[in-house]
């Protein structure tokens, strides 16, 4: 295991030792609660009051009583606490933190991709900017996008986006092809590929597999479940909290990992008694890791970098998510 799985190297040389706790009065002082995606380095997930997936997170902002939430994640995950939240204040601690699966389609190519498609519904995953999910008809996460499709009559076309390792994850289950697409994706998962998770497998032939259904390495995981290289139980396709799930409940002694390197970090803190191992242990976002311990401080001493949604554009995004909640598989996330 690298020491980069430890995921305290982000701390500064100028940070000062008392970080953690004035990072913790100052919250208190602010009245704000913090949130840190499973990604993030170890130091901000062990401050953190809440840590989890995207969507799980967004879910706690809005429910918590604290006014301020500091969304120690990327800027999508941060503009749909403030969906989900609108009257309260969301601060992001470096607003740069953006995302390559995000980025990967705007709203004025979703608009023309559905102005070709006419009578196509639209489902997009939650790793979306606010304005793509306000032209969205349905959100989904990782863990209920084959449910959200499923719940589409079944002869009307689907716009799929923009994951491709996802889109292509929920066409093989339904079987369905009237389901386009998009050709998104993460490059951090996109780098987990078949050979790393084959070579994985042969070397640690008694670990069961974690593989996060926005890697390249999803359908050689069930190639390899197929083909009986590993046997089909020990294969399971997860969200980042389904993963957590399966690790609290687990009797398997050791995992492959197959997403971005900061989830070792929580896997471990779920079942402290299994040897958790990245497929590939330079998955790492660098995105994830802009957020440190010295911009958390600094977030909430100048209470700087607030995520500002157009109150038009959050209605209509958190009509996108409420119907993905409203067909009774919220999800856990991505």
């Amino acid at each position: 295991m690298t020491a980069s799985l430890a995921t305290n190297s982000d701390l500064h040389e100028d940070l000062p030792a008392d970080w953690a706790e004035r990072v913790r009065a100052l919250a208190e002082q602010r009245d704000a609660v913090i949130l840190a995606h499973n990604y993030q380095v170890g130091a901000i997930q062990d401050i953190a009051h809440h840590v989890g997936d995207s969507l799980a997170l967004s879910r706690i902002a809005a429910t918590a009583p604290q006014q301020t939430i500091v969304f120690c994640g990327v800027h999508f995950m941060a503009e749909t606490a403030k969906i989900l939240s609108p009257d309260k204040t969301v601060l992001i601690p470096d607003a740069d933190a953006g995302c390559s699966l995000a980025d990967s389609i705007t709203a004025d190519q979703l608009r023309e991709w559905k102005a070709a498609n006419p009578g196509a519904v639209v489902v997009s995953y939650v790793n979306t900017t606010a304005e793509v999910k306000a032209e969205t008809d349905i959100c989904c996460t990782s863990s209920n996008a084959v449910e959200v499709v499923r719940s589409i009559p079944a002869d009307t076309p689907v716009l799929f986006g923009p994951d491709q390792f996802l889109g292509a994850h929920v066409r093989r289950i339904l079987g369905r092809d009237n389901i386009q697409v998009w050709g998104g994706e993460c490059h951090v998962h996109a780098g987990i590929n078949g050979g790393q998770l084959t070579a994985q497998a042969t070397a640690h032939p008694d670990a069961d597999l974690y593989i996060h259904p926005e890697c390249g390495c999803a359908t050689s995981a069930l190639y390899l479940a197929t083909a009986g290289a590993v046997p089909a139980e020990r294969v399971k396709i997860l969200s980042t909290g389904e993963m957590v799930d399966a690790a609290k409940v687990g009797r398997t002694k050791q995992v492959l990992v197959a997403t971005e390197i900061g989830m070792i970090h929580q896997l471990r803190r779920a079942a402290p008694g299994v040897e958790f191992l990245a497929v590939n242990d330079r998955a790492s976002c660098k995105y994830m890791k802009m957020i440190t311990p010295a911009k958390l401080l600094r977030s909430l001493e100048q209470m700087r970098d607030e995520v500002v949604v157009d109150p038009d554009i959050a209605a209509r995004a958190r009509g996108a998510v409420e119907r993905m909640i409203g067909i009774g598989m919220s999800g856990g996330g991505e």
